[in-house]
């Protein structure tokens, strides 16, 4: 029971179940150190829904790793979800050098350590045997937090200068304040420094959830807090634009409990986020078709001062 949530608690979430967590799982890979991975599932079931969690580029030594995220992950694992996270090439503690050719940002190398783990999952759960067989691999989804929401729109299908980085496999996304559009709608000493922002989200056609903080004001762009809302109105596959109100871009606390990453903690924010994307997790992958109408229905009866959804 968390008696710092009041509104959120009226929004409708399964009850909680006991995990099991595995760290660090290693992956090799080519020409580099292993990959390093944290998987936390339920302890029981079968046919378990993945979820692959990229982790932002923040200023905290520690939470842009495999070991940041637990308010999201324990929470979309405590309901049926196996989380897997990935530390980063572009992590402080844990990545590579900052100082090689593509750093410190490893764009290119994050989008290939998604994919590895995709093809690596049957290592995965020789290595987490308490999960092995109990999977479903065909119910895979990404979510990305800020540059991790970068990471996972390209392998949902945004294209940058006609290059394609989709990948079949994932059947869904969820971008949590992942930046907007690059080039001209950034500040000309941000579109220098990041030329890789410009992409084309139009070619997103699998189901996302865009999620936003009403109050998240962007130092790359001089656009608001829209600019974080780009891929709802481009991508076709971009179904729903939740807003969470009186946040920025931490979102009320997900990277981390009692964090610097994030600029206002709110626990009810925080609480709207986590039992939203869960409930659009549930219909999205049939574990439960009606959780996001329910939960829309919850949001506007009792708790709309939290938060606003946008469908297309």
């Amino acid at each position: 029971m968390n008696r710092l949530i009041a509104l959120s608690r009226a929004l409708p979430t399964p009850e909680p179940e006991i995990t099991v967590a595995y760290t660090p799982i290693r992956l090799p890979m080519p020409g580099r150190q292993p990959l390093e991975l944290r998987l936390t599932a339920p302890a029981a079931g079968v046919d378990l829904p993945i979820v692959i969690l990229s982790h932002g580029f923040g200023p905290s030594n520690y939470i842009p790793s495999k070991d940041g995220y637990a308010p999201l992950a324990q929470f979309w694992a405590e309901r049926g979800m196996v989380v897997i996270q990935p530390t980063h090439a572009s992590s402080r503690v844990g990545g590579l050098d900052p100082d090689l050719p593509d750093g410190p940002f490893f764009w290119r190398e994050r989008v290939a350590e998604m994919r590895a783990i995709l093809d690596q999952l049957v290592e995965v759960e020789r290595q987490a045997p308490a999960v092995a067989g109990r999977l479903h691999h065909d119910r895979i989804a990404v979510a990305g937090h800020s540059f991790g929401g970068f990471t996972c729109s390209l392998l949902l299908g945004a294209q940058l200068q006609d290059e394609d980085f989709s990948d079949l496999r994932i059947r869904a996304g969820i971008l949590l304040a992942s930046p907007g559009r690059g080039g001209a709608d950034l500040t000309p000493e941000n579109a220098a420094r990041f030329p890789f922002f410009d992409v084309d989200f139009s070619g997103i056609s699998t189901p996302t959830l865009v999620v936003c903080g009403a109050d998240d004001d962007p130092h790359f762009t001089p656009r608001g807090p829209d600019w974080h809302a780009d891929a709802f109105h481009d991508a076709p596959g971009a179904d729903s634009l939740l807003t969470i109100n009186g946040v920025g871009h931490g979102l009320g606390g997900i990277a981390g409990w009692d964090a610097r990453e994030t600029e206002a903690e709110d626990p009810d924010a925080l609480e709207a986020t986590r039992r939203l994307t869960l409930a659009w997790l549930r219909t999205t992958f049939a574990i439960e078709p009606p959780a996001w109408i329910q939960s829309q229905s919850a949001l506007q009866e009792v708790a709309a001062s939290i938060a606003e959804i946008r469908l297309r």
